[in-house]
């Protein structure tokens, strides 16, 4: 963690440049962390941003892009400054990370085509069925070929014109080293990877030239896509243009070898040591996902399950389930107001702690409590329309501490779900560590984690220094690793050898307990399915 002394070790390192930095562009916010040999954060800085609808269409801008990564990297010198006394001129290494999937397009001019079309939009429906049909591997609307298959049915006019598509961290690390690469976890989220190869699986690559051969574009997919790297290769240098675009005062210096850009993804793999076979880790804030570092690839087709890979190309199973925690933070938000109704000053963070902290002395079946927080479709249960809902049986114990403990069991019931189907195909999950906002309160989510899923779930110190962390450490580990080293190996006994971590093993009898509220919470789907579809 950020330390507020000035070190002068730290201080020496990060004058002779033995440092890494490395920059995520997520969704709300772009953060820059700079660590030093030892993996630990010296500094820090950070840009707040928001996607805005273009045409139908959420988007941000590339000027967007590069204001925001101008600002986030000036407020980490600004960082470095105040705790160090010096202006950064150089780093050992850097390492670029985004939100995963999307589509960005290009002539062969370098010349944008469309407007940049993020992981939220949900207009490639058609596209992703007949991806699926034709390569009989699961294709989420978010991905990349879903974007462009779908602007290849709707005849756009900029298709025949594309010479290069790539994602958001492809197109800021091409911008700032010139290479039009990417690290193999992102380009996981833009087309089918091979783990035996570590890059596009050639076969489906074929089946699509052969699905949109009679179009006549004049380009083969294999032109479009990035070239795919493995964690530790070099991907790179920062050039002159590259240095001024994220520093227009010049003082940045060229030179400094980058790693791969990652999706966010596969830094948060990093960031919770779940790169090793058979760990996993799932991510609870407004959606959630879980993610299992599987063995082998799974044997049939599941359309509830994503297939991506880690950064060094092992295969990765992720549930994703688009509703988290935005329905419970509402009813806390309603505790809060009735807080100041009543005349007491409590802020969000106490009512937080109050009703989790509580939630645990409640049944640990729910005691006929249901609380459904689909805001929003969710197709790992089946619901294609958002519908909140709370319900109880006439015999229910209707407690506080039973309302919210229903409501933390219902954020989990999809992954549960989703992880019952991996179990069936004998996917094995030794190690699970969570990170997010819903963990704040020690204890409480994980545990009820742990018993709804029936294995030991971790919190550790590193969950929350996120991706733009993990990229610092790819990017660290791209000059540092020893012959050989794998990045598992770099992480287990470099990174994370002396990292805390509270570990909650799953209670037998309170596993026993969500399985009784889960089978009423599977029956009861169809009620909310009704409410949806008479809304």
């Amino acid at each position: 963690m950020t330390g507020e002394a000035k070190d002068p070790i730290e201080r020496d390192l990060i004058e002779n440049g033995r440092t890494a930095l490395g920059i995520e562009l997520g969704s709300t916010r772009i953060k820059a962390v700079l660590i030093g040999p030892d993996h630990e954060i010296l500094a820090s800085g950070g840009h707040s941003w928001e996607n805005r609808l273009v045409d139908g269409l959420w988007s941000y801008s590339l000027t967007e892009v590069r204001e925001g990564l101008q600002h986030a990297y000036a407020t980490l010198v600004a960082d470095v400054k105040q705790r160090y006394g010096l202006v950064p001129t150089s780093y050992g290494s850097m390492g670029i990370s985004a939100m995963m999937h999307g589509y960005l397009a290009f002539d062969s001019e370098g010349e944008q085509l469309v407007p940049f079309r993020t992981w939220r939009n949900t207009n490639t429906g058609c596209a992703a069925a007949q991806l699926i049909d034709a390569f009989d591997f699961n294709i989420p609307l978010r991905w990349s070929i879903a974007h462009l298959h779908q602007a290849v049915i709707d005849e756009e006019a900029h298709v025949p014109s594309l010479a290069s598509i790539t994602t958001l961290s492809g197109w800021v690390h091409r911008q700032l080293t010139g290479q039009n690469v990417l690290g193999v976890g992102d380009a996981s989220g833009m087309f089918p990877i091979d783990s035996t190869s570590g890059t596009y699986d050639a076969a489906r690559v074929e089946a699509y030239d052969a699905l949109v051969a009679d179009r006549n574009f004049g380009w083969k997919l294999a032109d479009l896509l990035p070239e795919v790297l493995p964690a530790g290769a070099r991907a790179g240098e920062l050039t002159e243009a590259g240095a001024l675009l994220l520093d227009p005062t010049g003082t940045l210096k060229p030179g400094i070898p980058f790693c791969p850009p990652e999706g966010d993804a596969g830094t948060g793999m990093v960031a919770t040591n779940s790169i090793a076979q058979r760990t996993g880790n799932i991510s609870c804030g407004t959606s959630v996902f879980l993610m299992v570092v599987l063995e082998k690839a799974l044997s049939r087709l599941h359309t509830e399950v994503d297939m991506v890979t880690t950064p060094d190309a092992s295969p990765v199973a992720m549930v994703h389930s688009n509703n988290g925690a935005s329905e419970l933070d509402a009813w806390v938000g309603m505790f809060v107001e009735f807080a100041k109704l009543a005349g007491m000053e409590l802020d969000v963070s106490q009512v937080y702690e109050l009703v989790y902290s509580n939630a645990l002395k409640g049944d640990a079946d729910g005691a006929g409590l249901l609380a459904y927080n689909t805001l929003s479709a969710e197709p790992i249960i089946g619901l294609e329309g958002g519908r909140p809902l709370f319900t109880h049986t006439p015999e229910a114990v209707f407690t506080l501490a039973n309302a919210f403990r229903a409501q933390l069991m219902s954020i989990f019931a999809p992954i549960r779900i989703g992880l019952d189907i991996l179990g069936a195909e004998g996917v094995a999950l030794d190690e699970l560590f969570a990170h997010g906002g819903l963990f704040k309160t020690a204890g409480v989510a994980q545990k009820i984690l742990a018993d709804a899923l029936g294995i030991s779930v971790s919190v550790g110190e590193t969950a929350g220094e996120g991706g733009a962390w993990g990229i610092a450490v790819l990017a660290r580990y791209a000059i540092a690793k020893a012959e050989g080293e794998s990045l598992p190996d770099y992480l287990r006994e470099r990174v994370f050898a002396s990292a805390q971590a509270n570990v909650i093993n799953a209670d037998p009898a309170d596993h026993e307990a969500y399985n009784r509220f889960l089978a009423r919470y599977r029956r009861a789907l169809p009620v909310v399915q009704a409410a949806a579809d008479n809304s």
